[in-house]
């Protein structure tokens, strides 16, 4: 029988042992956007890419949030049966849930929807970050319903040039400070980024849970950092965070420079002095050398 024939059934294996609904899933995961997890002994940070419009880090509760790849809507319902989860510990327990358990309820929710018929799995995949009485945590978590605990992973398109960059570093991140973690983070997310494409204060979103650091935030003003509860920085809060990782790159502070478009005047004596050295040995110099000797990029 041809592979189309166990397409549509999320509960029927294929001859050769595989469930195509559920690798259909995880390539959603993979078309994301990316996102980064690291943890040292003292904070976990995930950062994302982020479009404008959607929302990639989810707060769960003071000491729990996630980084999303795939469907967000998918995201959405699972998020809140995190947050579920979360209440009712604190009713009954009167604690907050420990990481690992948390993850593996809605491991536990997804594994369901590749064995029963007339569902679909879940075609969003997680980096949770938290800390509980065992200290930072990350885990990655798969729509076939697995998960995984990590110093440093990624997800999401392209991740894994990020993996390669982690797998080099890891050993370093357990006893790193919160502004070098942030920086390895950077680093990383960069990597999978496309030639053209630069990190931004619009594409780039960082969420830190542990021990605040006074010197790349505000602690008087912020109750979750002060607590070193679960806090994101977006927009304009990471612009000194991304100044920061350049200067440490030894790139220029504001990044890449756009080709500011030339003046009439000046293209008029460019043009010329063009025209004057064509044929020749003359000086004149064609503009597009200017332009490759001043532009400015990062590479991956």
């Amino acid at each position: 029988m041809f592979r189309n024939s166990y397409d549509s059934d999320n509960t029927t294996f294929s001859p050769q042992g595989k469930l195509h609904q559920v690798e259909y899933a995880l390539e959603a995961v993979k078309q994301g956007s990316a996102a980064i997890g690291l943890r040292s002994k003292t904070h976990a940070r995930s950062t994302g890419e982020l479009a404008t419009y959607q929302k990639k880090l989810i707060r769960i509760d003071d000491h729990v949030g996630v980084a999303i790849a795939g469907l967000t809507s998918d995201a959405r319902v699972l998020s809140n049966s995190m947050r579920q989860q979360a209440m009712s510990e604190k009713m009954l327990y009167g604690r907050p849930i420990p990481v690992a358990r948390i993850v593996q309820g809605i491991s536990d929710k997804a594994q369901m929807n590749t064995q029963q018929y007339g569902r679909r799995p879940y075609g969003v995949g997680f980096l949770v970050i938290g800390q509980d009485e065992t200290g930072p945590h990350l885990f990655e978590f798969s729509p076939a319903g697995t998960a995984f605990e990590y110093y440093a992973h990624s997800i999401g398109a392209r991740s894994q040039s990020a993996k390669t960059y982690l797998e080099k570093n890891f050993e370093s991140f357990e006893s790193a400070s919160l502004p070098e973690l942030i920086n390895h983070g950077l680093s990383a997310l960069a990597d999978t980024l496309q030639q053209d494409k630069h990190l931004t204060i619009a594409n780039t979103s960082i969420a830190i849970i542990g021990t605040p650091d006074a010197s790349i935030e505000n602690v008087a003003a912020s109750g979750p950092a002060k607590r070193g509860f679960f806090r994101v920085w977006e927009n304009d809060d990471v612009d000194q965070l991304l100044r920061a990782w350049r200067r440490s790159r030894g790139e220029p502070e504001d990044g890449p420079q756009e080709e500011q478009p030339q003046a009439e005047g000046q293209a008029g004596e460019a043009t010329e002095g063009e025209g004057q050295g064509a044929g020749t040995t003359g000086e004149g110099v064609p503009p597009a050398e200017h332009a490759a000797g001043e532009d400015v990029t990062m590479g991956e």
